[in-house]
């Protein structure tokens, strides 16, 4: 029988990473004057995290608005919309941070979004990047990147030149990808996988599954470990090798382009229904995409900005490619996917 599963596969780890976080935020109703002022965000670990846009994120809007800004930490997007589907009958958060293009379908059939676009989103934010989530104003784009395979030029690993490359025996035991049930890169691998691969993709997983060292919950595990140097290769971004460039001067991991095109991920936010403070989010939602929101970004998220009026650092020029082909997977058979590669990959 076909089950959802972004709810229930992962039901059990949500509970257990978030009740203690939310068992705070919970005790605010609607009726409290107190969470008048405050907007409440689900969100995950790079996004919130100290390292992440979300401290300077939490100053700025409080400066520009005078609400209080709660980022919750959720583990990971997937985690993130989880959680807002098992408290729909019950709200707890005002917005939904990083819905991307894979995601968008499985928050719609949850029904948990309101419909709601921006101030100045149509002139701000590009056509192509809001078609991505879908033309219903459900979602907005923030920020977006090609997923690419990270590669660390000092192994002795010679790089591959495309996915079917990494079945290949050099490669046994060398990659590090995240869980697709949990991680919006772990889905946006998969997703490459069905794009290109087509109904063929079950059987490249098969010849994958050897050379995988490691499918961590969450990007942060898996790029930690990479930075611990225990496998040459590891599922990311373009965009993700600028931060080396920028802050440690090195230019040792590449994103490898491959000629064969790359998947495109879009994150999106959203207004939830019946958010206990709908102003507050709305608010936050329009200063979001602000030339001043934006310009965070870059240098804490490290992906693209939807405003085109900020102004990129160098190490973005110097390490950031961008492919010259984009695909495109079938939402429907990269949903099929998610239940039959776990299963694969578990036998």
């Amino acid at each position: 029988m076909k089950k959802n599963t972004f709810i229930s596969t992962i039901v059990f780890v949500s509970i257990l990473m978030l009740s203690p976080v939310l068992a705070g935020c919970s005790k605010k109703t609607a009726a409290d004057p107190a969470r008048a002022k405050e907007v409440v965000v689900y969100t995950y670990d790079s996004f919130a995290g100290e390292w992440g846009p979300g401290p300077e994120l939490i100053e700025k809007f409080q400066a520009a608005s005078g609400y209080t800004l709660t980022l919750v930490d959720c583990g990971d997007a997937v985690q993130a919309l989880n959680r807002a589907v098992l408290e729909k009958d019950s709200v707890q958060a005002d917005v939904i941070i990083g819905i991307d293009n894979n995601l968008a379908d499985e928050a719609r059939k949850a029904g948990i979004l309101a419909k709601y676009e921006p101030k100045d989103a149509d002139k701000i934010i590009s056509r192509e990047l809001r078609d991505a989530l879908g033309t219903d104003g459900l979602l907005t784009p923030y920020d977006y990147s090609h997923f690419a395979i990270i590669y660390d030029t000092q192994s002795s690993t010679p790089a591959p030149h495309s996915l079917a490359d990494l079945t290949k025996d050099v490669y046994r035991k060398k990659i590090i990808l995240m869980d697709p049930r949990t991680s919006t890169p772990g889905l946006g691998f998969l997703a490459w996988t069905v794009a290109l691969f087509g109904d063929g993709y079950q059987d490249y997983w098969k010849q994958l599954r050897p050379n995988i060292l490691s499918m961590t919950p969450g990007w942060s595990a898996g790029w930690g470990m990479f930075m611990k140097n225990e496998a040459p290769l590891v599922i990311s971004y373009t965009t993700s090798p600028a931060y080396n460039v920028e802050y440690d001067h090195d230019d040792r991991y590449q994103a490898l382009v491959f000629d064969e095109g790359h998947v495109q991920q879009v994150e999106g936010y959203a207004l939830l229904k019946n958010a206990p403070n709908e102003k507050g989010a709305k608010a936050f939602m329009d200063y979001l995409i602000t030339e001043e929101a934006q310009s965070i970004l870059p240098l804490t998220q490290w992906m693209y900005p939807v405003n085109a009026n900020v102004s990129l650092p160098d190490s973005y020029r110097q390490a950031a490619p961008v492919p010259a082909k984009t695909l495109t997977a079938d939402s429907r058979k990269t949903a099929e996917a998610l239940e039959a590669v776990p299963a694969l990959l578990a036998e």
